[in-house]
């Protein structure tokens, strides 16, 4: 028989000693006591108004912090506690170190203001499926959110040779953030089910398995946004990520029937739910209809939008024709989406009023 030297022996167990093992996911129970200990999480999903692209949230030639204190400040007068971010891997990718501070500098604002963050990765979604820097693209008007950029874009998605940057990106801000208090949770990838050319689910199963292997002290989770009767249900992707996350997120842009549809759908798992968008008013998603529900069930909850600008979500989806937008030719008289006019005054003072019965009524 030949005899292994013991050295070998010796380096392969110390080899084996040192390699990652993914943690697992969060148990039920402790999904559970970790939610029980929170407030109940309302408020928005946070695009600064000067923005239209992610480039434009972090990169040095757009960021602007006393714009994002501002509009914060009016986030917290109406007792909104949480926002939800989308972070931008190119950014960092060009200049890890700014992206840094200016991430920093955000999280400092939104603290000053009461907020924790929904920290947000990646993302299908968008017009230009494959972002870049330098100038970035100007709204078409009329549009809505006409020049949104997928992260981290689909020929990174789609080719695995482009993903050890990626995996570079995520564990880097995650180990940096792991044991933050003002992080709230990781939403890994925002509507994964939403493919349009991407091959997401090799994608995400290497995402939630990076996650894991920072092991981060708030939950990982990722949307589903639709429902097992739907046209549009990926099977695949929706199991995936209800096996996966340590607590359970929808998206839901319909009256409320539908939102208690994904409510009495995610409970079945036992775990914490977020709604993390919602609020489309000419849909019947509208604040006065839906946050007592969400309320009620401490459903935690992100509104799209805050401050109107660059995205024009006042705008609804447009009608497509011949593969392109219709643009709207008039401001609609009921905005689709955002809270405040670009002169910071509120869209409704009625709504605005009703949420602060809402949020600083315990």
């Amino acid at each position: 028989m030949r005899r292994v030297p013991l050295i070998s022996v010796a380096i392969a167990l110390a080899l084996a000693g040192c390699a990652v093992s993914p943690a697992e996911r969060w148990s039920e129970e402790k999904a559970n006591e970790w939610y029980a200990s929170q407030p109940w999480p309302v408020g928005c999903v946070y695009m600064p108004s000067y923005s239209g692209t992610p480039v434009e949230i972090w990169g040095k030639d757009y960021f602007q912090a006393e714009v994002v204190d501002k509009e914060l400040a009016l986030a917290e007068d109406l007792g909104f506690n949480a926002i939800r971010l989308f972070l931008c891997d190119i950014v960092w990718q060009d200049d890890p170190k700014g992206f840094i501070e200016r991430l920093e500098e955000t999280m400092r604002i939104a603290d000053s203001h009461g907020m924790r963050i929904l920290m947000t990765f990646f993302t299908n979604g968008g017009t230009i499926k494959n972002p870049y820097l330098g100038p970035q693209p100007q709204p078409v008007p009329g549009v809505h959110n006409s020049v949104w950029m997928s992260s981290p874009g689909k020929d990174v998605v789609n080719d695995p040779s482009k993903w050890p940057v990626i995996e570079r990106y995520l564990k880097q801000v995650m180990k940096r953030y792991k044991n933050d208090p003002r992080v709230l949770a990781w939403c890994l990838y925002n509507e994964p089910e939403n493919t349009k050319g991407f091959d997401t689910l090799p994608f995400i199963k290497e995402v939630f398995r990076w996650a894991r292997e920072v092991n981060p002290s708030q939950p990982l989770t990722s949307p589903i946004i639709a429902l097992p009767t739907w046209g549009s249900y990926n099977k695949d992707i929706s199991d995936f990520v209800l096996e996966n996350s340590d607590i359970i997120s929808f998206h839901c842009y319909n009256a409320l029937n539908d939102c208690i549809r994904f409510y009495e759908y995610c409970e079945r798992f036992g775990r914490p739910i977020l709604c993390s968008e919602w609020m489309a008013r000419t849909r019947g998603s509208d604040y006065l209809s839906i946050l007592p529900f969400f309320k009620e069930k401490k459903i935690g909850c992100f509104s799209y939008g805050l401050v109107n600008g660059k995205q024009q979500c006042q705008y609804p989806w447009n009608t497509i024709e011949n593969g392109e937008p219709v643009p709207f030719t008039e401001e609609p008289e009921v905005w689709f989406h955002d809270l405040f006019r670009p002169d910071l005054t509120p869209f409704s003072d009625e709504e605005v009023r009703f949420i602060k019965e809402m949020t600083l009524q315990k």
